[in-house]
């Protein structure tokens, strides 16, 4: 095995290691955050709580769940329709809660292994070759792509900056409004304190993934346009997620598929709620 080789199945090893070291203490630090809304000590409620595989009997509906969890993770969605209360920030500790919950998903793993099915389809990364042991360098490759990506997105940078990782889903009015919304935020975030202020963390995690990935990646071109064209596609990329997360309650409902959050959708308040009243959660959907 050469340096290269050691280097992809080490980084491989520790992104394993780091995911299911960590899961426990990570599902157990965001389990506040999964509880019924309610009104928390600082004035703020806390998103609608994810469904889970239990919370389906149909195996289909179960499959869905399993394999769409990770799409909704980073999404922030008020439990009730209407004003209310502001959704509670994170701390440090919940957002590497969520890093780890996010890249524990089944879809991670899905994800690398097409990816470096594509990659070794195409030969990217030649220096791997070919046959099952280029493809496992490949997938060691795509799978350091995503741990190092959420790390620097959810956990590092949004703690340095102070940072909300999520996206805060608007989910009513016309689509173009919610289209813009969705566009714009790789731009615009939002501060731990609620206000709005430049995504520097989209765009610093995407130019720190383009430059580590020539560590571990030798078909990548060195040089300084070729990696702001891969920090380009990463920020076009986390685009596409950020309007799939807005609209993904339409297609859930267009396909039948079951919507993960136990908060409602469509249905409005029937009264606006102010900091101090009590919150009704609005049934969800049913599909």
């Amino acid at each position: 095995m050469n340096k290269r080789e050691a280097l992809i199945v080490a980084a491989a090893l520790c992104s394993v290691t780091l995911l299911r070291g960590f899961s426990a203490a990570g599902q157990e630090i965001a389990a506040p955050a999964a509880t019924l809304a309610t009104n928390d000590e600082n004035g703020c409620v806390h998103p609608a709580p994810l469904l889970s595989v239990s919370d389906y009997d149909r195996n289909f509906q179960k499959i869905a769940v399993f394999l769409t969890h990770k799409i909704e993770l980073k999404i922030a969605q008020k439990p009730y329709a209407g004003k209310g209360p502001p959704i509670c920030s994170l701390d440090a500790r919940e957002k590497f809660a969520l890093f780890v919950r996010n890249v524990d998903e089944p879809l991670t793993f899905l994800a690398a292994g097409f990816n470096a099915g594509l990659a070794q389809a195409s030969n990217d990364d030649s220096a791997f070759g070919q046959g099952a042991r280029g493809h496992g360098q490949r997938f060691g490759a795509a799978l350091t792509d995503d741990v190092a990506g959420n790390l620097f997105g959810i956990f590092l940078y949004p703690s340095v900056f102070r940072e909300d990782p999520r996206y805060y889903r608007l989910l009513t009015g016309s689509a173009k409004p919610r289209l813009g919304h969705a566009l714009t935020h790789v731009f615009v975030a939002r501060a731990d304190s609620g206000e709005r202020l430049v995504n520097y963390s989209e765009w610093f995690t995407a130019a720190s993934s383009a430059a580590l990935q020539n560590l571990y990646h030798p078909g990548n071109e060195r040089g300084f346009g070729p990696a702001a064209t891969r920090t380009g596609v990463t920020v076009a990329t986390d685009m596409g997620w950020d309007v799939l997360r807005e609209f993904w309650p339409e297609i859930t409902r267009t396909f039948k598929l079951p919507f993960l959050h136990k908060g409602g959708v469509n249905k409005p308040a029937k009264r606006s709620h102010g900091p101090g009243d009590e919150i009704s959660p609005v049934p969800a959907s049913s599909h």
